[in-house]
């Protein structure tokens, strides 16, 4: 596929490098995580293995993502939103049960999570509507907003992955935030999110209604639901200052930490670079997203803005819900880390993502002389 030379010389290098930084720091921490000790040497579970495969085919669609005129993607909007409803009803019908949950659609080469494209999904369609409304939204145009991200959020809740569905709706909310809305719809927000939560609960499962309980008191069981958050909390705690070193930490290394590649990867990282180390990567984090929010402003166009919006909130939300969950400050629910939690989807979307936003901002100037 051509392209112009000249786009090159505008490719954001902070934001591809620390994309880069963050995915490498993310391996090692899966290398040690994944590991195990043996008498004649150091073996390593597969994971790692298959995340530096993911992590190369994400590359490869990074670029691809670099390479067309983003603009087009307004007319595959309503496509791929509809391709994404029918892959996620297939998954009732013909999907893969993992852990008890049934979210991925069996290829044959590998596992593919749809609920992965339905993130990508409502940011583009959410992208191409706001980008067309001229004044902050109402209740109809809200409600009608809103509906497309219901539409693929329950379908993705019913799976059950309530982690996924609510990062859905928490991406298209803050494009809507972005966007902005009415006083009186504001205002009305306020008052019924918060009156809705109880609501709320009669809808959930059993085991997330057992999480969140023991979020606002681990220790009521203390070797069922509450396991993960004690043994998180206290990997990061002996973590210290400078950490263990890599491949020291007790907590991993004897097993005690569960799922410490995916959700809980963190908590390998806090307890074997310590507080330190952890405050390097966030800082990473940090500045990966302020150069979306720099994107994001210097667009030429609403359709590239909204879509830069929608990409920085789809991973300021996992960052978020993820660190808090590790810290025992969030209930848990199950959504990984950028780039640091094992995830073959999550990586290939990850990075998509990453060269959907160096697309934009490689076209700015473009857009400005035509």
């Amino acid at each position: 596929m051509p392209i112009d030379r000249r786009l090159l010389f505008y490719i954001n290098w902070p934001l591809l490098g620390l994309a880069l930084i963050l995915f490498l720091l993310g391996a090692l921490n899966l290398y040690s995580a994944s590991g195990y000790r043996l008498e004649e040497g150091m073996s390593v579970a597969p994971y790692f293995q298959r995340q530096l495969l993911w992590g190369l085919m994400g590359m490869f669609g990074m670029v691809m993502f670099m390479l067309f005129d983003y603009r087009h993607l307004k007319t595959i909007a309503w496509p791929l939103f509809w391709a994404t409803v029918i892959l996620l009803l297939a998954v009732f019908f013909v999907g893969k049960t993992i852990y008890g949950a049934r979210r991925w659609l069996d290829l044959g080469f590998m596992n593919f999570q749809p609920s992965e494209l339905a993130k990508i999904a409502v940011l583009i369609v959410g992208a191409r509507i706001l980008s067309r409304e001229r004044e902050p939204l109402g209740f109809v145009r809200l409600g009608y907003v809103l509906g497309i991200g219901l539409v693929l959020a329950g379908l993705v809740i019913r799976q059950p992955d309530l982690g996924t569905g609510l990062s859905i709706l928490l991406i298209l909310g803050g494009m809507i935030l972005y966007h902005g809305v009415t006083p009186a719809v504001f205002k009305t927000a306020l008052v019924a999110i918060p009156s809705m939560l109880p609501l709320a609960w009669l809808f959930l499962h059993d085991y997330q209604k057992r999480r969140i309980m023991t979020f606002l008191d681990p220790t009521t069981d203390p070797l069922g639901a509450g396991y993960h958050i004690i043994q998180s909390e206290i990997a990061i705690g002996s973590g210290g200052f400078w950490g263990k070193g890599f491949m020291e930490g007790t907590q991993s290394q004897l097993r005690f930490l569960p799922e410490r590649h995916t959700d809980f990867a963190v908590a390998v990282f806090g307890e074997e670079w310590g507080f330190a180390g952890a405050m390097l990567l966030l800082t990473f984090f940090c500045l990966f997203l302020y150069q979306m929010v720099n994107i994001a402003r210097d667009a030429r166009g609403l359709f590239g803005s909204y879509l830069t919006a929608g990409v920085y909130f789809y991973f300021f939300w996992q960052i978020l819900i993820n660190t808090g969950m590790v810290l025992g400050l969030m209930p848990v629910v199950g959504i990984p880390l950028p780039f640091i939690s094992y995830g073959g989807s999550a990586t290939l979307v990850n990075f998509c993502l990453v060269g959907l936003v160096l697309n934009v901002s490689m076209r700015r100037f473009l857009f400005k002389q035509s």
